[in-house]
Order: C-alpha cells, then sequence, then structure tokens
C-alpha cells in the first residue's frame, strides 16, 4: 500500500478505472470486475459523474451506479475500498461547472448514485475557468467538515493553475487539493513531467494517473488505421501512429518478451517506476484483461529495461 499524498487514505499500485462500466462493459461484467480486483487485495476504485455521458441516450451517472448497485449487493466490501469519483464535467449544462451551487448538488447525486453515506476521495474534474478557487475550496471545506468527503483532489490542471489553487488555499485557510490526476503514459510524458512532477513533490500530492495505457495504444493492438475497428476508443490512435510511438511499441515488445509479460503490463510497470507517482489508474472490459493488468506491479523492471523504455520514449 502507498500513502497517497496527506489524505491519510493507502491504496495498492494500481487503481481500477470505471469509466468502461455502463459502456463497454455491462453491470454484469463490471460486477466480476470488481470482485476480482478487491479479492486480490487491491482497494482504489476510481469513477465520475459524467461516466459515460458521450454514450448516445446515457445522460451519465452509469458508472456510479453500478458501483452503487454492487456495493449494495456485497455489503462487506465498502470498508475494503478507497472509493474516488469527480464533479466538474458537462452534465448537461453545456459546461464544465465547479461552482458551489452545482458542487452541493453534485455530491448528493453522486453520494445517492453510489449508495454509500461518504466518498473517500472527491476529485474536481477540470478546470473551470467562471468559478473561482476560493468558491470551489469553500464548498470542498463544508462537504469535509459534514463527513460526505475524507479528502478532495483535483483532475486535468496544469502546474499554472494547481500551484495558484494551492496558494488560494493557504491565503484563505481553505483545505488544499491533496491529489492530482494528470494523463500520464510511455507516449504522453510532457504534461507530467515537465512542470507538474516537481510541484507534486514538493508539495508531498498524491498523483493517480490515467491514460496509462494510451487509451490501448500501448497494449500493442493497435499497428496500422486497419487496427482501429478493433474497439470503442480505436478511433483515438490516429495521433499515436507515427515514428515515435512505434518505437515506443518496439520498445516495449522487446521488455516484454525479457520479462515474459504483455505490453500493457510492462507499461503499467513502467509508470509505477516513476518519481512522484502514486499509482496509475488502468480499466479492463473482461477478466482475463484484468488478470494482466493486476501482475504489472509483481514485474521488477531492470535499469536497462527502464533506460531502453525512457529513451525510445524520450
Amino acid at each position: 500500500m502507498r500513502a497517497l499524498g496527506e489524505t491519510g487514505l493507502k491504496i495498492a499500485p494500481l487503481v481500477l478505472g470505471c469509466n468502461v462500466f455502463g459502456w463497454t462493459a455491462d453491470e454484469k461484467t463490471s460486477f466480476a470486475i470488481l470482485d476480482r480486483f478487491v479479492d486480490a487485495g487491491f482497494n482504489g476504485i476510481d469513477t465520475a459523474d459524467a461516466y459515460s455521458r458521450w454514450v448516445e441516450g446515457h445522460p451519465g451517472g452509469e458508472s456510479e451506479t453500478i458501483i452503487g448497485n454492487w456495493l449494495k449487493a456485497n455489503p462487506g466490501k465498502r470498508e475494503k475500498i478507497v472509493l474516488m469519483t469527480k464533479v466538474g464535467s458537462d452534465m448537461g449544462s453545456g459546461k464544465r461547472d465547479l461552482s458551489a451551487r452545482w458542487i452541493e448538488q453534485a455530491v448528493e447525486d453522486s453520494l445517492r448514485r453510489l449508495q454509500t453515506d461518504v466518498i473517500d476521495l472527491y476529485q474536481s474534474h477540470w478546470p473551470d475557468p467562471d468559478t473561482p478557487y476560493e468558491e470551489t475550496l469553500g464548498a470542498y471545506d463544508k462537504l469535509l467538515k459534514a463527513g460526505k468527503v475524507r479528502a478532495i483532489g483535483c483532475s486535468n490542471l496544469n502546474a499554472e493553475q494547481l500551484a495558484e489553487s494551492l496558494r488560494v488555499a493557504k491565503e484563505k485557510g481553505l483545505p488544499r487539493y491533496q491529489t492530482l490526476q494528470p494523463e500520464y503514459n510511455l507516449y504522453d510524458r510532457q504534461g507530467f513531467e515537465a512542470e507538474l512532477r516537481d510541484l507534486v513533490v514538493r508539495e508531498n500530492i498524491g498523483v493517480i494517473s490515467y491514460y496509462g495505457l494510451a487509451a490501448g495504444f500501448l497494449t500493442g493492438k493497435y499497428r496500422s488505421e486497419a487496427d482501429f475497428g478493433k474497439s470503442a476508443r480505436g478511433a483515438r490512435m490516429e495521433k499515436y501512429l507515427n515514428p515515435r510511438g512505434f518505437r515506443i511499441l518496439d520498445a516495449l515488445e522487446k521488455v516484454a518478451t525479457r520479462n515474459n509479460a504483455t505490453m500493457a503490463e510492462i507499461a503499467l510497470a513502467w509508470l509505477m517506476t516513476r518519481k512522484g507517482l502514486t499509482a496509475p489508474i488502468a480499466s479492463a472490459t473482461s477478466i482475463a484483461q484484468l488478470d494482466s493488468l493486476l501482475r504489472s506491479p509483481e514485474i521488477r523492471l531492470s535499469p536497462e529495461d527502464i533506460q531502453a523504455l525512457d529513451e525510445a520514449s524520450a
């Protein structure tokens, strides 16, 4: 278990991303994935109110609802997990909203769907340029004092935005963001490593990164445009199909062969060696996929392995 910044929460080195629940994984499959994940000793479960609004006919809340139904069916599991969700995505208003009024309503909706009385980590999903940090953090202060959330974090803030939020919290005597959820993987390194990493290390902010497998690209199953039809995420692969992307895949393949592992397992194992990162998030749509992901914390990459991956993705 790893300490998640200064939240007082401890998580295993891999967090389960539940964005696929109610989208590419139905309720029965999602229940099986949650059971296997927790029974294997892992505990971090990450979702958001907006999952999965991008699917036609989905108003949002589908993932939270499935997790809530699973918790109701498994009353002993709640104390075994660290339950994380998010607020602030567009839920039909046409804007990303971190106003106090919206947070006050959204948290109740999330608690109801999740069928729990407390959210372990409540995260601002996206920056909201129309709402001052003081208002957002003030709303979270009330939720913390009311016992509705245990800790707060943010997602998708850049270094300047995160630093400003920390300054406002200190200046106004408000709770600060204790965790960050950035995009980070072998292909997308710059956003986190350039400025955010130094800041989170200095401030002891916990980091759970998303897109650890670059939406599936780092599994190696997308090598050309002909492969885009292999999944619902295939259309996102085009940006990765370039010389650097192929160089990363080649290095992953060689390191995976040396370690008798899959490329996905190696991509996650690499993330687990990175300075400043508490745990990556990864999602699965089947038990077979999940079992593979759960092997990644057991892989011990050699200095030569890490160097090969660092150089290929530089």
